[in-house]
């Protein structure tokens, strides 16, 4: 089975209608799909519909900001009920937190003259479609830094004034890791570390990192995400053997233009890991 639970739509940081990436997502042959925009689920209703409308399997998700040791981390959320109390707050607090983060962002770009980035980055999320109750996030300033002329294109935009370190890295109160992997399990979900490899820290560090993940009550890490090279992919499956975690896999797709990260195209999972999809909890109808 062919499973691609990773995936970014223009309701967070992605450039694709939740619609219009369903459907690219069942042209790639994916038959088990999740949706999983960063700390929302505006785009939940219409990628289900199209998912099902085009027979793949759906398993709604998201991702979630967390903090640990002052490391800005992502964890991933399956099978949650969409209507918790508890979880909505917690999306709807990170929300706010992000709008305000976005207004920092146009106010520090302005103070280097380059006024209005706020607005244009609105702008650009408007003309892709997207629900502006979501802010924009940095790709977007990114990307009108570009049109604006001020940069020739997103590397250079992040090397120079959005990457970490720099100026428009404006670091937000995520919640705490614990905190986060709680609010998903209270909602019935279950809770995969994201790309675990990414965040740069040394094995002896990750390794603190999923035993913490696990005393939450975290309970599977991605072991592929997108086209990674295969001696990462076999260490963190490993890793999820060892830990008793489930493996989950994903492009993490944002852009039709990063064929690195495109739809259905990942790594292998090795063989001896235990998939995200054979838990108990996805037995029955994936809500």
């Amino acid at each position: 089975m062919l499973a691609d639970l990773h995936m970014h739509s223009t309701a967070s940081d992605g450039v694709l209608h939740p619609a219009e990436l369903m459907t690219r997502a069942a042209e790639a042959g994916i038959e088990l799909v999740s949706l999983t925009d960063h700390d929302c689920l505006d785009g939940q209703a219409p990628a289900r519909r199209e998912a099902e409308a085009r027979g793949m399997r759906w398993l709604n998700g998201v991702e979630l900001s967390a903090q640990w040791q002052g490391h800005t981390l992502h964890v991933l959320g399956y099978g949650f009920d969409s209507e918790c109390a508890q979880l909505l707050e917690a999306i709807e607090a990170v929300r706010l937190g992000r709008w305000k983060r976005a207004e920092q962002i146009s106010q520090k770009l302005a103070g280097k003259r380059m006024p209005g980035a706020l607005e244009g980055a609105l702008d650009l999320q408007r003309a892709a479609g997207a629900d502006l109750s979501s802010p924009p996030a940095r790709p977007h300033f990114a990307d009108w830094m570009v049109q604006a002329g001020h940069v020739q294109d997103r590397a250079e935009a992040f090397r120079k004034w959005l990457g970490s370190g720099k100026l428009g890295d404006i670091k937000q109160h995520w919640p705490e890791l614990p905190e986060v992997v709680t609010t998903l399990r209270g909602a019935g979900g279950v809770a995969v570390l994201a790309h675990p490899w990414h965040y740069g820290f040394t094995r002896q560090r990750l390794r603190r990192l999923l035993r913490d993940f696990a005393q939450a009550g975290g309970q599977g890490i991605e072991v592929v995400n997108g086209q990674q090279p295969v001696d990462q992919v076999a260490y963190l499956g490993k890793l999820s053997n060892e830990f008793g975690f489930l493996a989950s896999c994903g492009s993490d797709f944002h852009n039709p233009d990063s064929p690195w990260m495109a739809l259905g195209r990942m790594t292998a999972m090795p063989p001896d890991c235990t998939p995200l999809w054979d838990h108990p909890r996805f037995a029955a109808p994936m809500a």
